[in-house]
C-alpha cells in the first residue's frame, strides 16, 4: 500500500480485494430492481398518511405534491450526477466526505439514516393500525402489538438477508399493483357523481391555520410534504451491486420522484375533489381515504370487500415497499460505514448471498426500540427535517466539487450547471427552515436522542481516526484514486 499526493489529498493505492474480496457485495440489481426499490421506497404510506397529507395541506394537497416534485427534482438531478462520478455505495456518506469532510460525511450518513430507519416502525405501525380498523376494533394495542410488530420486522430482516432478486423480485410485483389499485380508485372518485370543483373553493385550507395563519400554515404543510419523497437517494446505495451502466443511474433517481409525484397529484385531487374539505375530522388520523369511500358509496355490498382490497394495494403494499427499499438502504449504509472505518469492521462482514450481518441485525433491533414510540405525526416531521438538512450538505458538496475538481469525469452532468447546484441548496435550506418551524417538542426530543448516541459515535471514531492503528484512516473511491481523508 503506497501513497502519492493529488489535488485532492493524499491517495492511498490499495488492492482491488479491499473492495471487491469474496463475501462482499455482489452485482445481482437489474435497473428494474433498483427503479422499483427506489419508487417503492418514495411510494410511502399512500393511504395511511392520507390524513396527515390532506390535513397539511387541506383542498389544495395536489398542488403541494406538484409543487414538491418540482423542488425535489433539482435535489434529484444533483444526486444523480455526485452517484454516476463517485459510483461507491454509501450516497451522502460518500459525496460529503469527498465533498466536505469525513465528519461532514459521518452527520450526513447519521441524519439520513434517522429518515430511513424511522421507515421500518412508523410501516409496522401502519400495518397494525390498518389491522385494528379494518378486521380487530382496536384490540391489537400494548404487548401484543409490539409482539405482532416485531414479527414483521422480522420478516423483513430475513428478505434483506437474502439475495437481492429476492426483494427485488417482490417490490416490483407488490409496487405495480399498488399503483394499478390506487389509479383504479382515483378513476372511482373522479366518475363517483360526487367530484366537482366546487370542494376545493377553500382551496389552502389547512388544520396548521390556526397556529400560523392560513398562508404560512399552508407553506408549513407543504414544505413537509418532502417526507412522502424522499428515498430516491436510496439509489446510490445500492450502486456496486447494479448490473447496469453507471450512467443510467439517473433513470432510477428521476423516474423514481416523477412516478411517484405523478400518482400523489392524481390520488389527492381526485379523492379530495369528492368532498368538502370542512367535512372532514382532521387530527392527523389515518385511512382518511377509507373514509371517503364510505362516505360516497356507502358501507354495504361491494364497497366493504373494495376497502379491504384497498388497504391491501394501499396500504400493505405501499408500506411493504417501502420498507423493503429503506432497510435496504440503510444496511449498505451501514456496511459502507464500517469499510470505509467510520464504524467498526464488524458491519462489513457479509453471508453467503452477499448481504451485511450486522447491519441487518443492528436495524433489527432499533425498528423494535423506535415501534415502542407509537408516533405517527412524530415521525412524520422527523424523518422531514433530516432529510432537507441532508440535502442542504449533499448540494454543497456538489457545489464546492464543481469549483474544486471540474476535470472529473461525471457520466451524468445536471442541466444547469451551477444554477442548478444552488438551485437545490435553496430549496434544502427553505424545506429545512419550514419544517423547523412545524416541529413539536416531542419530534425535537427524538430528533435529540438520536443525534446524542450519533454523537457517541462519532467521539469513539475521533479517538480511532487519531491513533496510529493499521488502517483506521477513512478512505473513499474517487477519480482520482483511492484517497485517505
Amino acid at each position: 500500500m503506497t501513497s502519492q499526493t493529488t489535488s485532492a489529498g493524499t491517495a492511498t493505492v490499495r488492492q482491488s480485494s479491499d473492495e471487491t474480496k469474496p463475501g462482499g457485495l455482489k452485482k445481482t440489481m437489474r435497473l428494474l430492481y433498483v427503479y422499483t426499490l427506489a419508487t417503492g421506497a418514495i411510494y410511502t404510506f399512500l393511504c395511511y398518511w392520507d390524513g396527515i397529507f390532506l390535513s397539511y395541506c387541506g383542498p389544495g394537497t395536489a398542488l403541494g405534491f406538484l409543487l414538491m416534485t418540482l423542488m425535489v427534482l433539482p435535489i434529484g438531478f444533483v444526486y444523480a450526477e455526485l452517484s454516476a462520478m463517485l459510483p461507491s455505495t454509501g450516497s451522502c456518506l460518500v459525496f460529503n466526505t469527498v465533498g466536505l469532510n469525513k465528519h461532514a460525511g459521518f452527520w450526513s450518513a447519521w441524519l439520513i439514516m434517522c429518515a430511513w430507519l424511522a421507515v421500518p416502525a412508523a410501516g409496522v405501525l401502519g400495518i397494525i393500525d390498518w389491522l385494528n380498523y379494518q378486521f380487530l376494533g382496536n384490540r391489537l394495542t400494548g404487548m401484543t402489538a409490539l409482539v405482532v410488530g416485531a414479527l414483521c420486522l422480522c420478516v423483513w430482516c430475513v428478505i434483506s438477508c437474502l439475495k437481492n432478486v429476492v426483494a427485488g423480485r417482490l417490490q416490483t410485483v407488490m409496487l405495480f399493483v399498488s399503483i394499478a389499485g390506487i389509479l383504479i380508485t382515483s378513476l372511482m372518485f373522479f366518475f363517483s357523481g360526487h367530484w366537482s370543483l366546487s370542494n376545493f373553493r377553500n382551496f389552502f385550507a389547512n388544520a396548521n391555520a390556526g397556529d400560523y395563519g392560513t398562508a404560512l400554515g399552508w407553506i408549513i404543510g407543504c414544505a413537509f410534504l418532502i417526507t412522502p419523497y424522499f428515498g430516491f437517494e436510496t439509489v446510490p446505495a445500492m450502486v456496486e451491486e447494479g448490473t447496469f451502466p453507471i450512467k443510467d443511474q439517473k433513470k432510477a433517481i428521476l423516474g423514481s420522484v416523477l412516478t411517484c409525484g405523478a400518482i400523489y397529484a392524481i390520488f389527492y385531487f381526485a379523492e379530495a375533489g369528492c368532498m368538502d374539505w370542512s367535512s372532514y375530522k382532521f387530527d392527523g388520523a389515518p385511512f382518511i381515504t377509507f373514509d371517503t369511500l364510505y362516505a360516497v358509496f356507502g358501507h354495504g355490498g361491494f364497497m366493504g370487500w373494495f376497502v379491504i382490497l384497498l388497504g391491501i394495494f394501499g396500504v400493505l403494499f405501499p408500506i411493504g415497499t417501502s420498507v423493503l427499499g429503506f432497510w435496504y438502504s440503510a444496511v449498505r449504509m451501514l456496511y459502507a460505514m464500517g469499510r470505509q472505518n467510520f464504524l467498526p469492521k464488524a458491519f462489513a462482514k457479509c453471508n453467503r448471498y452477499g448481504q451485511p450481518v450486522l447491519p441487518n441485525i443492528l436495524i433489527l433491533l432499533i425498528s423494535i426500540g423506535f415501534l415502542a414510540m407509537q408516533s405517527i405525526r412524530a415521525f412524520f416531521d422527523l424523518m422531514a427535517f433530516a432529510c432537507a438538512i441532508c440535502y442542504a450538505l449533499s448540494s454543497i458538496s456538489s457545489i464546492r466539487l464543481a469549483i474544486k475538481h471540474p476535470e472529473w469525469k461525471r457520466p451524468y452532468v445536471t442541466p444547469g450547471g451551477m444554477a442548478m447546484k444552488v438551485l437545490s441548496l435553496i430549496i434544502s435550506i427553505v424545506v429545512a427552515f419550514f419544517c423547523t418551524v412545524g416541529i413539536k417538542s416531542q419530534t425535537w426530543a427524538g430528533f435529540a436522542g438520536y443525534m446524542a448516541v450519533g454523537l457517541i459515535l462519532w467521539g469513539l471514531m475521533l479517538v480511532k481516526w487519531r491513533s496510529k492503528e493499521k488502517d483506521s484512516t477513512v478512505w473513499m473511491k474517487t477519480p482520482e484514486g483511492i484517497l485517505e481523508y
